[in-house]
């Protein structure tokens, strides 16, 4: 797949050849459903938690005698059937996180990456740098292209002044080749990666 490359300014600055075993496979929506439920469940803090009978702070003396009440017999306050009682099978702090094989998590990333590719969402950007950290003006370029909602995903190393710029940016996001995760990319409009970061790419899913 041939793709035109831009810079900044959106002047041409010539064209890249993509792998098509990374950019022109023919995107799945089950890949990518699996793939985004792993990584948002491990996300997920899991810190929601509840007090069960043995935790909750009230006094173990008997609440009244065993015999001649004409009530059922009660021992403890802590019983679930009272108010602020234990509660009966309620959450408790734990991880959500589940696995998923390595090669199913890359084989993601390229379903994404196609995705983008397929639907005219993806962008190759000759190089993310900027001699100065100027938020008004990566933001004045970034209307221009009209670019919304975009993820930039650079090489090894994002350029410091580029992600300064960007930092403040609504809409804007900016992660090195090895941040790149399929959530991060299908969630945005626009996926915009420069050439060195299409070679890392390319590099770490062959």
């Amino acid at each position: 797949m041939k793709l035109d490359v831009i810079k900044l300014d959106a002047a041409k600055a010539g064209s890249i050849d993509l792998d098509d075993e990374i950019f022109g496979l023919d995107p799945r929506a089950d890949i990518l459903h699996r793939v985004v439920r792993w990584q948002r469940a491990k996300a997920q803090a899991g810190t929601h938690s509840v007090l069960t009978r043995a935790e909750v702070s009230y006094s173990t003396k008997k609440i009244y005698r065993q015999k001649g009440t004409g009530g059922a017999r009660h021992g403890s306050k802590k019983a679930p059937i009272f108010r602020h009682g234990g509660v009966v099978k309620g959450p408790i702090s734990r991880s959500h996180a589940h696995d998923l094989p390595k090669k199913f998590r890359a084989l993601g990333l390229k379903h994404a990456l196609s995705a983008k590719a397929q639907a005219g969402q993806l962008v190759v950007l000759d190089v993310a740098e900027m001699a100065e950290a100027k938020t008004a003006v990566l933001a004045k370029a970034a209307r221009e292209l009209g670019w919304k909602r975009v993820l930039i995903i650079d090489g090894a190393e994002v350029n410091e002044n580029f992600a300064r710029a960007a930092r403040n940016i609504e809409g804007i996001d900016v992660l090195p080749t090895m941040g790149a995760n399929v959530y991060d990319i299908l969630k945005r409009d626009t996926l915009v990666i420069t050439k060195a970061g299409v070679e890392a790419l390319e590099a770490r899913l062959k």
